[in-house]
């Protein structure tokens, strides 16, 4: 009994381990994303803010825009062919609602709000697909 009990506890390591890997390294799971053309994106943000430059490998990298780079917990709230709205949680630095919406393959609109670094922040960009990285 104890021999299975301790194969159990090991398949369910591993188990738990397979699940644990970083969100930036996983797929972007979401059926909106897999409509996208991977590939440099600008972002341009409606409030004046400079422009920026992502490189889009998954799509995951359009989620976060305020907490790039970050390891951050995700539920995803809805996903459709045409849009998806994500909320996250960044351990010790805040978190966000993002939704972003497919117009075509290389056009999408976001819109993100939440709190980075114990401040409020609102982001309202469209983002466009603009070479290779």
């Amino acid at each position: 009994m104890k021999t299975i009990l301790a194969i159990i506890g090991v398949h369910a390591a591993a188990l738990a381990a397979a699940y644990a890997v970083p969100g930036s390294a996983q797929p972007s799971g979401l059926a909106m994303m897999d409509g996208l053309e991977k590939g440099e994106w600008t972002i341009t943000f409606r409030d004046g803010t400079p422009g920026r430059r992502i490189c889009v490998r998954s799509g995951n990298e359009l989620i976060q825009l305020q907490h790039e780079g970050e390891e951050c917990s995700r539920f995803v709230i809805e996903d459709k062919a045409s849009d998806a709205t994500v909320q996250y949680t960044c351990r010790g630095n805040g978190y966000g609602r993002t939704t972003v919406r497919r117009e075509t393959g290389s056009l999408i609109q976001i819109e993100s709000q939440g709190i980075a670094g114990g401040r409020p922040f609102e982001i309202s960009a469209e983002g466009r697909r603009t070479g290779t990285c």
